[in-house]
Parts: C-alpha cells; structure tokens; sequence
C-alpha cells in the first residue's frame, strides 16, 4: 500500500477550482516532489494531505488514514514544513525544540536533531536572530521532531541564496537516508530534478505529468539543446525547418541562438552554418533539462512572475 494516496482530489475557493481532479501516490522511502508554477495548486493539495483543508471531494489516505476523520493519528505520522510559518520572536531555538517535543508521546532526542542539523551552537539564539537558512533548519528539525514515517516540505529553500540551499538539498538527502519519506512541494526545477525520484507537474490545479526527472525531461519536445552566437545574421526560418528543431529562441542582446531538437538537428545546423561561411562562436551542445520539459507542460505565458522557471536563487 503506497504511503499517501490522493485520488481526484478537488478543491475550490469561491466556486473557482484551486485543485481540480489531482491524483498520485508516494511509495514509502522515496522523495516525491510537486513541481508547478505559484498559484497551481500545489499547496492547498498537501494541506488536505496534511490535514489541514477539508477537500470538497476526491480520497486522501496517508498510511491508510483519512488526515481529517483520523487527524491526531496523522500527525504521529506525519510531520510538516510549512510555506509560510513563524516563531515568536523571542523565543530560543532550544524552547522551540522543547515545546515542540512536549507534543508527542515519544518524540525524537531534539538534541541529536539540534547536532544533526548545525543548530547546537545556536541553542541560546531567539528566532528573530536567526538567518534564513538556520530558521529553515529549524523548521525541519521541528517537522522531525515527532519521529514521522513522512516529512512534508513546502517551498523549503525560496528566499535561501545558492549556498544555503545546497546545503539544504544535502540535509533532504540525509533525512531520507534515515529512513523518512519526503513529500516536496517546490517550483526550484533544479532542486526537483538534483532531489526527487519522481515528480507530479502541476498546473492549473491539475496533474499535467507524473514521471522520473529523467523520464519528464525525455517528454520535451526537443531532447537536445544547440546554442551559438552566429558570426553574422542568420535568419531563425532557416534553422526551423532542420529535421527534428522543435523550437527557436533569439537572444536579443547578443543574438545567441539557441535550438532545441534531436541529435539529427545537431548535424543539420553544423551543415547549414558551413554553406553559408557561418561561424559558430560558443557553440554548446547539451541534454535537455528538466526545466524544458516544465515549459512543454505547463501554461508557461500566463506563470505568475515569481516563478523561477531556471531554478536560479529566488
């Protein structure tokens, strides 16, 4: 039996669909990560896993439970990162783990998770103290703390610069390695395809993909990547009507070309830049990337503006 199961699940705010038919299941001891643009629904999809949202219909089952009729089972269960969470301000770092341990029957050794997560040197800190990546850390040592078979992470790393949410990636790695599962909510398409066995897209409150890094990234239309900067003019119509380009982009501010298509098409553009005297200055050639295949899915033109689409710092 997989670990969470959700099955046309739908939500609606207003009488306007927030979450519109979704279905997946997380097998235990896998990262299954939700990847989509803000606003697609993602959240209110794992607040009903949480329990948190009563959906209006559809089945959600986390270890054969239901998070609503069964909640105080779930949450021995489950533990929760949520998007947009805080402490009081004053209050250490050794208090939050502390309290947060009074609620649970047989918690974790908060202590082992302060040393494990780089946070005993910060046990005297008030919260307000505290950088952004060590609050994150917190958060996840607060989600742990109750021992869960499955750990919800919501939007872990947005606001982190590069290296705190590296570090971060690592610390995902390792609570799976012990044993946890890990359901993540992100929009970062790095992060999803360095950490996830498998991905559902979101978007539009619908499940528009559900397969490995690996196999999502196979789906885009154009599996290879040719970019160059052509010595002189060369006109798009040219390029597009090689075998296999599947798509043509201009930067505008040194006309680099780039083509997505297949290994056919890397051929087809050497050929055509050599009758024409063209030279190709900073020619690369690479694999499709996950981010490729987001575009392909998902309503790129209307992605509200705070969705990183490169999974560059936010």
């Amino acid at each position: 039996m997989p670990l969470i199961e959700v099955a046309d699940l739908r939500k609606a705010y207003g009488g306007r669909p927030a979450v519109d038919g979704v279905s997946f299941t997380v097998e235990e001891g896998e990262i299954f990560g939700i990847l989509g643009p803000n606003g697609a629904g993602k959240t209110t999809t794992v607040e009903c896993v949480e329990g948190l949202r009563v959906p209006d219909s559809g089945r959600v089952r986390v270890a054969g439970l239901d998070p609503v009729a069964d909640h105080d089972q779930v949450t021995r269960i489950l533990g929760t990162q949520l998007q947009e969470s805080e402490l009081q301000a004053k209050l250490t770092v050794r208090e939050a783990l502390e309290l947060y341990s009074a609620f649970y029957e047989r918690p974790a050794d908060w202590r082992a998770l302060a040393e494990r997560l780089g946070l005993t040197e910060k046990l005297t800190t008030r919260f307000a103290k505290l950088s952004g990546g060590q609050k994150q850390r917190l958060s996840i040592a607060l989600a742990l703390i109750g021992g869960p078979r499955v750990v919800v992470l919501d939007e872990l790393t947005t606001g982190l610069d590069p290296r705190a949410r590296r570090d971060t990636w690592q610390l995902i790695e390792e609570i799976r390695a012990s044993g946890v599962t890990v359901l993540l909510v992100t929009h970062f398409m790095e992060e999803a395809q360095r950490l996830c066995d498998r991905i559902a897209v979101i978007d539009r409150g619908r499940v528009a993909a559900l397969d490995t890094p690996s196999g999502l990234i196979r789906r885009a239309s154009g599996s290879t990547v040719i970019s160059f900067t052509p010595s002189r003019t060369l006109d798009p119509a040219d390029l597009a009507g090689l075998p296999g380009t599947a798509s043509i982009s201009t930067d505008g501010r040194d006309g680099r070309l780039t083509v997505n298509g297949t290994d056919e098409t890397v051929n087809a553009v050497i050929t055509l830049l050599a009758r024409h005297h063209i030279t190709a200055h900073q020619l690369r050639v690479s694999d499709a990337t996950l981010d490729d295949a987001f575009l392909d899915l998902t309503e790129t033109d209307s992605a509200p503006s705070g969705t990183d689409l490169k999974g560059a710092s936010a």
